[in-house]
C-alpha cells in the first residue's frame, strides 16, 4: 500500500508551521540550523510529514502536540 496523503491536512499543517515560525521571526535557515529539519519543504504543503517530525517541531516551539493539532482541527 502506498503512502496516504491528505492534501488539505498537509496544507493546514504547512500554514500553521509557517505562522509559528514567522511569529517568532525565525528564518527557514535558522530553523534548519537549530533543528536539522527542512521546514521549507514542509511549508509547501506537498511533503508528507511524520508525527515524529511534528513532535520535534512542537518541542522546538515549546507547544504541546494537543495545542498544535487543536489549531489544525479548527482549520479543517
Amino acid at each position: 500500500m502506498g503512502q496516504i496523503k491528505n492534501k488539505k491536512l498537509l496544507k493546514a499543517i504547512a500554514i500553521h508551521l509557517k505562522e509559528l515560525r514567522e511569529a517568532r521571526s525565525i528564518t527557514q535557515e535558522e530553523f534548519y540550523n537549530d533543528t536539522n529539519i527542512h521546514i521549507a519543504r514542509i511549508e509547501t504543503g506537498r511533503n508528507n510529514i511524520s508525527i515524529s517530525t511534528i513532535d520535534s517541531i512542537c518541542n522546538y516551539f515549546d507547544i504541546p502536540l494537543s495545542k498544535f493539532f487543536a489549531k489544525i482541527e479548527k482549520e479543517l
